[in-house]
């Protein structure tokens, strides 16, 4: 019986091998729901990264069991394996193979990178609004401060996704200011004056969001987006992207920022053009009438607060409360715990 020559059961094994780590490579479900324009472009990416990595397994740990079975070591042979000192086309091949495959996916990393943006991060003005409180001030003057600080230029981000090549110098649809705090999310809408604890897009909107950080670095992540930024203190950054599919999805921030990070996050909710400009309607109406309340309060020598324990209300100069209590009616807006706020007080 003629053997079968060993080039024919490596081109077989090739073929299977390349056949099961495409079909893998292809067929996972490691991600979770696309809900972006730029999640396929990371996802191609990831799929190709994949398949080589089950191809490089299967041929491996393929050789290693051949191996154990054809080279074991037989009952009554006590006798030396064969020398071999060396082999220069083996190793010219298993050198040359993954350099090959490190630069190219290095040329495509580059490649994905540039058509997400990350080579035109911002690269024009923008406004942000960053809502502080000094304790012992009136609440008019905090407001005085809000609309300064609304109106004022920032710099422009050079660093994080900005426009992709397809966007290059047309504005965005839709800026939002993010701040990022101990341990929260503040969404600013500097076009409808709206502050949110959590982020709200149209789908098929072209969004910008300008990062910062009050206190340590953050990073800002949606893994249903595939993108991820970190949010730093006096460096401004920037995130653009487009979602695609309307849904609810997590906010996580991926920088250990202290003793409270696992809770440090909320989520974005991508609405269709209709129920967008129905929620940011409902919210101009609702903050605005908050907005006439707190002016109308801050005139007088005194307003009405909530007694701790207790149904009755008393009149306090809001120079008199402490930070906690200044901000305690306002939690639900920022979109943090009490228990939360009460920390970032204890730690400021």
């Amino acid at each position: 019986m003629q053997q079968v020559p060993v080039s024919l059961w490596t081109l077989v094994a090739g073929i299977v091998v390349t056949a099961i780590s495409i079909w893998i490579g292809q067929n996972h479900t490691l991600m979770p729901v696309q809900a972006s324009l730029q999640a396929p472009l990371v996802d191609g990416f990831f799929n190709v990264m994949f398949t080589i990595a089950i191809a490089l397994f299967l041929v491996v740990e393929g050789t290693i069991v051949l191996f154990l079975i054809q080279f074991r070591r037989r009952r009554g042979d006590d006798s030396d394996g064969v020398r071999v000192e060396g082999n220069v086309p083996l190793e010219i091949f298993w050198t040359a193979i993954p350099t090959v495959i490190v630069l190219c996916l290095g040329i495509y990393s580059v490649d994905v990178f540039n058509r997400m943006g990350g080579f035109e991060p911002a690269g024009h003005p923008h406004s942000a609004a960053h809502v502080a409180h000094k304790s012992g001030t009136a609440f008019a003057a905090t407001l005085s401060d809000t609309s300064e600080a609304t109106t004022a230029p920032t710099i422009a981000p050079t660093i994080g996704i900005g426009a992709s090549p397809q966007t290059l110098d047309k504005p965005a649809d839709l800026v939002v200011d993010v701040k990022g705090i101990q341990y929260a999310w503040i969404f600013n809408y500097p076009d409808s004056g709206i502050t949110s604890g959590e982020l709200h897009i149209p789908v098929g909107a072209d969004v910008q969001l300008n990062l910062s950080a009050q206190d340590v670095i953050h990073s800002f992540w949606v893994p249903n987006f595939r993108l991820k930024q970190d949010a730093l203190p006096g460096i401004p950054t920037e995130l653009r992207f487009v979602a695609t599919k309307p849904g609810t999805y997590p906010v996580v921030c991926a920088e250990l920022c202290g003793g409270y990070h696992g809770s440090m996050r909320t989520q974005v909710i991508v609405h269709t053009p209709e129920e967008y400009d129905s929620w940011r309607t409902e919210n101009q109406i609702a903050q605005q009438q908050n907005l006439n309340q707190v002016v109308a309060v801050s005139e007088s020598p005194s307003w009405r607060f909530p007694a701790m324990g207790n149904s009755r209300t008393q009149r306090v100069n809001p120079a008199d409360l402490s930070t906690s209590e200044f901000l305690a009616p306002h939690t639900l807006e920022m979109g943090i715990s009490a228990a939360t706020l009460e920390s970032l007080v204890i730690s400021h």
